[in-house]
């Protein structure tokens, strides 16, 4: 496949092997990669399908908005669901679809009842994160109201994902990538149709480029 990048862009790319993944259509939209950021200059700037804005702090409109206005891609806006409950998580998540999120993410402690009554309020689908092995995992995938599950169980990962598939092997999933590519492999092979990626932050790319600037003032001074 030709490239053609700009000279003055800097892109954040997404491991080549999450291109492995089967992907997720959403409204006729296919999504194998999503950035795990809520900071617009990494979104702005990065490959990624798809962007998952969730963060640990109260959400707001005027984060998700700001980053939906910025991303130019799909965003998967988280609205709650764990210490955020109740009529205020039904708001948000409304409000986030009015203004252009393409799915709502809900945390791991959201009461299955719960689930239930936001699906029956928004159109767009619900994202429900899952932790770990103990949660009843038939309920939360199957009977819940979700249309995707989030694996994020940190070195349990794989193993969640896995016992997700013997209970339904098409439901979508999508799963933390975790710190090397092997591990997204890993992730790909248990049966995940997605893969969260999380970039560089500011400081580690500002890194890098000053050490490339040093020796080029060096190199310069010689």
């Amino acid at each position: 496949m030709p490239i053609v990048q700009s000279k003055l862009r800097h892109i954040v790319k997404v491991p080549e092997c999450i291109y492995d993944v089967s992907g997720i259509n959403i409204n006729g939209k296919r999504v194998k990669s999503l950035v795990f950021s809520t900071d617009v200059a990494v979104i702005a700037n990065c490959n990624a399908d798809a962007v998952i804005a969730v963060y640990p702090f109260t959400p707001t409109m005027q984060i998700t908005k700001s980053i939906i206005e910025v991303a130019q891609k799909p965003v998967f806006a988280g609205v709650g669901g764990g210490t955020t409950a109740g009529p205020r998580v039904n708001n948000i998540a409304l409000d986030a679809e009015l203004n252009g999120a393409s799915a709502v993410v809900l945390n791991a402690p959201t009461k299955t009842r719960f689930v239930q009554e936001l699906a029956e309020i928004v159109d767009i689908p619900i994202v429900l994160t899952i932790v770990s092995l103990d949660e009843p995992l038939e309920e939360r995938m199957l009977h819940s109201g979700a249309s995707i599950v989030n694996v994020s169980g940190g070195k349990k990962t794989v193993d969640i994902i896995k016992a997700l598939r013997e209970i339904d092997k098409d439901f979508p999933i999508i799963a933390t990538g975790g710190p090397n590519e092997e591990t997204i492999k890993e992730a790909i092979r248990a049966g995940a149709n997605a893969i969260t990626y999380t970039p560089p932050t500011n400081g580690e790319i500002f890194k890098e480029m000053m050490e490339r600037y040093r020796i080029q003032c060096s190199q310069n001074d010689d």
